[in-house]
């Protein structure tokens, strides 16, 4: 049962009779698949389902941001579950390569970035980090904390900039020990790396890049088969 304390070492030997060393290996096995979770002066204890939401390509839609919904919170939202953005950094940075080559610039050429930790429930979903060039964000309020209803997208619209399409790529992998502690990840529990790059109609106006708890998202995708 999700939440369940494991019974100790000591009484799974005794039922089983195995060593003590299999059932230490049968409860690293577990870890690392995920299933159970290791609290430290507590016990082993089955791991409780985190909520899934279901992220579409429809949360792109203006009809979302004309709702005054960004594209995350929509979803969630539409789920019946809560949702909220933690921002953990904000300003201009050196362009990192492959920020750069989107762009078509140097690589270190200032770029403006906005870090933020996203959560569904309460519980953390991914890091991301939207890159822009300066003169695309100045004087909007993506350069501020709450970039306002329908989110960054609507505010560069705004702006007279419009979207006319997404690229996206999905890399799946096994956190880094900084991705483990602010993802608050359970042992064992994989990521997925996720590049978005928004593109208006004079080339990329947003390279946007998250790492991902991939136990709490499913991606999905409609399109027509085809020709």
């Amino acid at each position: 049962m999700p939440g369940a304390k494991l019974r100790t070492e000591r009484s799974l030997t005794d039922e089983w009779g195995v060593a003590p060393q299999t059932i230490r290996q049968a409860i690293a096995l577990l870890k690392n698949e995920g299933l159970v979770i290791g609290k430290p002066g507590s016990g082993v204890f089955v791991r409780t389902a985190p909520p899934l939401i279901r992220l579409g390509a429809e949360r792109f839609s203006r009809a979302k941001r004309a709702a005054g919904k960004a594209a995350q919170q929509s979803e969630a939202e539409a789920a019946g579950r809560t949702f909220r953005q933690e921002v953990l950094g904000l300003g201009e940075v050196e362009a990192p390569g492959f920020v750069a080559r989107h762009f078509g610039v140097e690589s270190g050429t200032p770029v403006f970035r906005r870090y933020r930790r996203e959560y569904v429930d309460e519980q953390i979903t991914h890091v991301s980090a939207s890159y822009y060039m300066p003169e695309v964000v100045e004087g909007t309020a993506i350069t501020q904390t709450c970039t306002g209803p329908g989110g960054s997208y609507a505010r560069l619209e705004e702006n007279g900039h419009r979207l006319t399409r997404f690229h996206q790529e999905f890399t799946a992998r096994m956190p880094t020990p900084e991705e483990i502690r602010l993802l608050q990840l359970p042992s064992g529990t994989p990521v997925m790396d996720v590049l978005r790059i928004a593109y208006g109609e004079g080339g990329p106006l947003e390279v946007y890049t998250a790492v991902v708890n991939a136990s709490m998202i499913i991606f999905t995708e409609d399109f027509d088969a085809p020709e």
